[in-house]
């Protein structure tokens, strides 16, 4: 089986304890390899499964909603990412699951990294597990209890080395039928 190369990292915002690890370990994966580190962020929480884009808002108001966000999304991660200089930034205003497929297919990551803030979290409107085991690259899930408790699916087990994630230190999901 032919490895793919990884020229960027994807990571999905969340201002959480497990997002901070999953960015950290986002951040660590893109020092390994000396590769861009793509942070995205969506105006409706991917998390929450009740989240819905804002409506109603003028231009000027969405405009403006737009540059807070973005500029507390620079602010908190710019700092966190120190003297690592390959960070890029994109606020996405799109359902975050045909978002992040129109970033995948661009080639903006070959891998994502989201923080997993409890074994019932829900990301795009799915359990979170379900989506990560469904999403057509390799995703890397750090948390709930600790930063070094990660959950990989099945794309990402093929690549578990290249991901610096060695044997015993990573299960892989397992989807239970509901």
């Amino acid at each position: 089986m032919a490895i793919p190369t990884l020229n960027a990292v994807g990571f999905c915002a969340h201002y959480s304890e497990q997002g901070d690890w999953a960015f950290d370990y986002a951040l660590e994966l893109s020092r390994m390899h000396g590769i861009q580190l793509n942070v995205f962020h969506f105006l409706a929480d991917p998390y929450d499964p009740t989240a819905t884009p804002p409506i109603g808002l003028s231009r000027k108001e969405f405009d403006d909603l737009v540059v807070k966000r973005e500029r507390e999304l620079r602010l908190y991660y710019d700092e966190r990412a120190g003297d690592y200089l390959e960070v890029g930034f994109r606020l996405c205003d799109d359902n975050s699951w045909r978002e992040l497929h129109r970033c995948l297919v661009k080639r903006e990551f070959q891998v994502l990294v989201l923080g997993y803030p409890a074994p019932n979290a829900h990301f795009g409107r799915k359990p979170l597990d379900e989506f990560a085991e469904g999403f057509a690259c390799p995703v890397v899930l750090v948390g709930p209890r600790d930063s070094r408790q990660f959950h990989i699916n099945a794309t990402a087990a093929l690549i578990s080395a290249k991901l610096g994630l060695p044997d015993g230190a990573w299960e892989q999901i397992e989807l239970v039928a509901r």
